[in-house]
């Protein structure tokens, strides 16, 4: 944990404290500021088997584990409580309370899960023999560990937001996933909200012909103070990117990255902070809390990451967390050669020239050919259950029923890596004046034959409600 933190600690003052000396010779290790980011990209791998289209033998009964049961862990616990064939075994929290009160909230499923509170107690939840999915909630630096021990004890894992916080962490999960053919799938809720899902589905049928440009964004005003142990507070003592996967993971989704197109570098720009350390420093004058944070570097305010995939098209994600008072987007912006759609700000829009957007007619129409079967037959069910409008109570239920009817996951290892790669690569990027750097493939080349996921509910479909 020390080497962890002090990466942590590094990479907050990367672009103050570490010149760029010039990317000219890639033999001058020195002229690189965190240097060992850029050589776990260069490090050689091989696939051993393909989680692409994966289908692992069916669960009747999913049983379930939750670790981290913080605001995300306890709702998502209320949620898969209301879902047919699951039992909830255990639920673990450092903060007993928080455990206690997912306890309770199981139990209205009627479920008595056990409880677990001690520091290191996630590794005897994953050495149990009666759980199938760990479902991990915890804060950001021990996603990829849990998930990586969980899919060790044969267990199929699931985690929030990044999977990985470093590029070898990434390859963790890829090479855990593919030796033990377990699930490895990162929750990423957005690739489950009802007008992503749509625009995935009009991609795939070619509304937008050829597509040239697309963008994402986490443009949020949500704190990063009163988190236990102020982790997010000290998590953005590194500049980058920190959180891409609520921008990227849609729009990788409709350019069928690792699927038939691949990223192939990026470049990542970021401004200065403008807010954040100012912000600290007037809270410690009343709260001995943040006295230790003081003197410390915080991310810039606006990160801008720009990508290049293997078969040229262009994305643009961006990040802004708690920095600046900008109305909250997502960006998801669809660019091609016959149209383009654009989410924020809302309501979402489709255009198919340069002229005015679609009126409120033929949007209806646009979502009458569209919808995919998926929206249609569990739409209205999310949206009564809740969670972010509908769109994590969907993405838990298509985990659930792919689990049920053994289904390949529409989000595999190979997503959770590629997206949360982008964190250390865009550390890398800006302390390095925002110089490119190549994005692994953890493919291992199958992007060009692997198939896109299924959105027809074929083979599934069979997981009601209760």
């Amino acid at each position: 944990m020390n080497s962890r933190r002090d990466f942590i600690k590094r990479a907050g003052l990367g672009t103050l404290g570490v010149g760029f000396l010039g990317c000219s010779s890639s033999k001058e290790a020195a002229a690189y500021a965190f240097d060992e980011i850029r050589q776990s990209t260069l490090k050689p791998h091989k696939q051993t088997f393909n989680m692409c289209g994966y289908a692992a033998p069916a669960i009747e009964t999913v049983r379930i584990a939750f670790i981290g049961t913080g605001g995300r862990g306890t709702a998502a616990v209320g949620r898969v409580s209301r879902i047919e064939g699951v039992k909830v075994k255990a639920v673990c929290d450092i903060q007993p309370d928080k455990a206690e009160g997912a306890r309770k909230l199981a139990e209205r499923g009627d479920f008595s899960p056990d409880v677990y509170t001690g520091e290191e107690d996630w590794k005897k939840v994953c050495e149990r023999d009666d759980i199938d999915l760990v479902y991990i909630c915890t804060h950001w630096e021990l996603h990829a560990p849990i998930a990586i021990y969980a899919m060790e004890h044969g267990k199929h894992a699931a985690t929030e937001i990044p999977a990985a916080q470093t590029v070898d962490e990434c390859w963790q999960l890829v090479e855990t996933s593919e030796r033990t053919k377990k699930h490895c799938m990162m929750l990423e809720n957005c690739c489950y909200d009802f007008f992503e899902i749509l625009t995935i589905n009009m991609a795939r049928q070619g509304f937008f012909g050829d597509l040239i440009h697309v963008e994402g964004a986490y443009i949020h005003s949500g704190s990063l103070l009163g988190r236990w142990d102020n982790w997010r507070l000290k998590a953005n003592r590194r500049n980058g990117n920190l959180y891409p996967t609520h921008g990227i993971g849609p729009v990788c989704q409709v350019l069928n990255v690792n699927r038939g197109d691949q990223l192939e570098y990026l470049v990542s720009l970021q401004s200065n902070d403008f807010s954040i350390g100012p912000l600290v420093k007037e809270l410690a004058a009343t709260n001995p809390d943040f006295k230790p944070f003081i003197n410390d570097s915080f991310r810039g305010n606006m990160n801008t990451t720009a990508i290049r995939t293997a078969k040229g098209r262009s994305m643009m994600i961006q990040h802004d967390y708690y920095s600046s008072p900008r109305i909250y987007s997502r960006l998801h912006l669809i660019s091609g050669t016959k149209a383009m759609a654009q989410k924020y700000p809302l309501p979402a829009k489709i255009a198919v020239g340069h002229g005015n957007w679609l009126n409120d007619e033929e949007m209806k129409k646009i979502e009458e050919q569209y919808t995919p079967e998926l929206i249609k037959r569990i739409g209205e069910m999310a949206q009564k259950v809740g969670g972010h409008g509908g769109m994590d109570f969907l993405m838990d239920w298509r985990l659930i029923d792919c689990l049920r009817n053994g289904l390949p996951l529409d989000q595999n290892v190979y997503d959770a890596a590629l997206w949360s790669v982008i964190v250390p690569l865009s550390i890398w990027s800006v302390a390095n004046k925002s110089a490119p750097i190549d994005i692994p493939d953890f493919t291992c080349g199958k992007w060009i034959t692997n198939q896109p996921f299924d959105l027809t509910l074929n083979g599934g479909g069979t997981t009601g409600l209760i």
